[in-house]
């Protein structure tokens, strides 16, 4: 089967039945998707397909339809060939929210897809949107801080800022 990852075409076998996380990481080598809990409740494991949030532990490799993008592909490149990481990723540096960094990818995937839907969003729903992935660390008051500089930035980059 063709998966198109990163805007790259990847040729991948569809035996043996196996979930896309581990098809990105041990297969492709795009190990920025984490597993977490192997389950889906703890978003480490986050990639968009087709701009939606999913977790790659819990999607069977031959039920993939769509655009993947990793965190490996949320940053852009320029016309001059140089990298623009994404108003998310900018935001959880800025603000150091890291601590141990485990579930980072998958909350600035959370983020990304999130903010692409709603790029103004209010604390309540960065609570609600952001709620499903966790941080073992606690850094929640820092991503939540992040999420709302991201979609700040995000409304000047597209001129909505008011």
């Amino acid at each position: 089967m063709k998966l198109t990852i990163n805007g790259t075409e990847y040729d991948i076998a569809e035996e043996p039945p196996r979930p896309l996380l581990w098809v990105l990481r041990d297969e492709l080598g795009l190990t920025g998707t984490k597993f977490g809990c192997g389950a889906g409740f703890c978003g480490a494991c986050t990639v968009h397909i087709d701009g939606e949030a999913v977790r790659s532990c819990t999607v069977p490799i031959g039920t993939v339809a769509g655009e993947i993008r990793t965190i490996e592909g949320l940053a852009t490149t320029t016309a001059d060939g140089m990298i623009e990481l994404h108003p998310v990723q900018q935001a959880f540096l800025k603000d150091q929210v890291p601590q141990c960094s485990w579930c980072m990818s998958g909350q600035m995937m959370t983020a990304a897809a999130f903010l692409a839907k709603n790029p103004t969003p209010n604390e309540a729903e960065i609570v609600e949107a952001m709620g499903e992935n966790y941080c073992r660390c606690g850094c929640y008051f820092r991503i939540k801080g992040a999420v709302a500089k991201a979609a700040e930035q995000l409304a000047v980059r597209e001129g909505t800022a008011v």
